[in-house]
């Protein structure tokens, strides 16, 4: 049963939406039995910009945007979202699921993002979601029962393909950029946006994701990741033509860039390099322009062709190509487990260990 909202929670529900337009819901303060001072202060703050950057900012953005929603679904049934209640919350999700209006039903992988975000942001505020909670648990695994789908894999970029993709290319300005950016996409299994976020240096920008170090074998990312740095070790290629490494030189020579981002926008022209950093969303209409360019999957149509590619075909490429052992690939791609690793592979030897044979049948 859902309660009526106490006469001021239309006011609190308000003051919800104004802090989500602006203000910082970090909760961090000076203890009330010390004294305030500038120093005190000033290490609030610095503890508040610490404790946003906990959790990356598209994820921010992602869990402010699931409380938003959810405080106007409350809203418009007349419940108050705190303190956070199981039953209500079970009915919210069964919602998602099942919307009553003509809103578009939500995929089960949206619906729990959405359990994570209002977890999260409840946190923020002092309270405990407690998601096993039988109102939550039974109606998401009924939710997951009826609605779960086995994910939808992308087309792996595979090194045939590459060479196609990055062969369609030309050789002016942007085309050296762009080349470089699938050469090292797929070299290194980075995400997109671990690519875009690349500096020349250490410490260039305050958006950096990480550097590059350039060495006589190759090149070493230092990559900053959701649970902390790691490195990842890019060999040189065999010929200059297919070497990710030499494709970087060769960008930031004839870009004339020394400091800050490395991928960053050209002139129309495509003869001159200017400041911005790249987007990350040029990495994915790169991938889908190649491919069409190259010809792959020309047994569909253009746009099926273009659906089954996105940036984590340079990830999933790289784990189904890398004729090395698994753990290799593994670290390289910075998953903590081998079952992650092996999502990613498109052309695995699956029955390279038969079990029923050794088992003696």
């Amino acid at each position: 049963m859902i309660e009526k909202p106490h006469p001021s929670a239309g006011a609190a529900l308000s003051d919800e939406a104004q802090a989500l337009n602006g203000r910082d819901n970090t909760k961090i303060h000076i203890p009330d039995d010390v004294a305030s001072s500038g120093t005190l202060d000033r290490l609030v703050d610095t503890a508040r910009d610490y404790a946003r950057q906990a959790t990356a900012e598209n994820t921010n953005a992602a869990y402010k945007a699931d409380w938003a929603h959810f405080t106007r679904w409350c809203r418009r049934r007349g419940a108050d979202p705190l303190p956070p209640s199981p039953e209500l919350i079970g009915l919210y999700i069964a919602n998602c699921a099942a919307p009553d209006t003509k809103a578009p039903a939500l995929s089960v992988s949206t619906i729990e993002r959405r359990l994570s975000g209002l977890g999260w942001q409840y946190q923020q505020r002092g309270f405990v979601l407690d998601r096993k909670n039988r109102h939550i648990a039974s109606v998401l695994a009924g939710i997951r029962r009826k609605h779960g789908r086995p994910p939808v894999q992308k087309e792996a970029v595979l090194a045939e393909d590459i060479l196609a993709m990055t062969a369609t290319l030309p050789f002016d300005l942007r085309g050296l950029r762009d080349r470089a950016i699938l050469l090292i996409g797929y070299a290194g299994g980075l995400r997109r946006s671990e690519i875009v976020s690349l500096d020349v240096a250490r410490d260039d920008t305050p958006d950096s994701g990480g550097w590059i170090q350039i060495e006589d074998a190759g090149a070493v990312l230092f990559l900053r990741g959701k649970t902390g740095w790691r490195e990842v070790e890019i060999g040189r290629g065999s010929t200059n033509q297919t070497c990710p490494v030499h494709a970087i030189e060769q960008w930031l020579h004839f870009a004339r860039i020394n400091f800050g981002p490395i991928f960053v926008r050209t002139t129309r022209d495509g003869t001159r390099a200017l400041d911005a950093r790249l987007s990350d969303r040029h990495v994915v209409r790169l991938i889908k322009q190649t491919v069409l360019a190259a010809g792959l999957r020309s047994d569909l149509p253009d746009a099926e062709r273009v659906a089954l590619y996105s940036g984590h075909s340079l990830r999933a490429g790289l784990a189904s190509s890398a004729a090395v052992d698994e753990r290799y690939v593994q670290k390289h791609l910075g998953h903590a487990s081998a079952e992650m690793t092996r999502r990613y592979q498109r052309r695995r030897d699956r029955f390279r260990v038969n079990m029923t044979k050794a088992a003696g049948l």
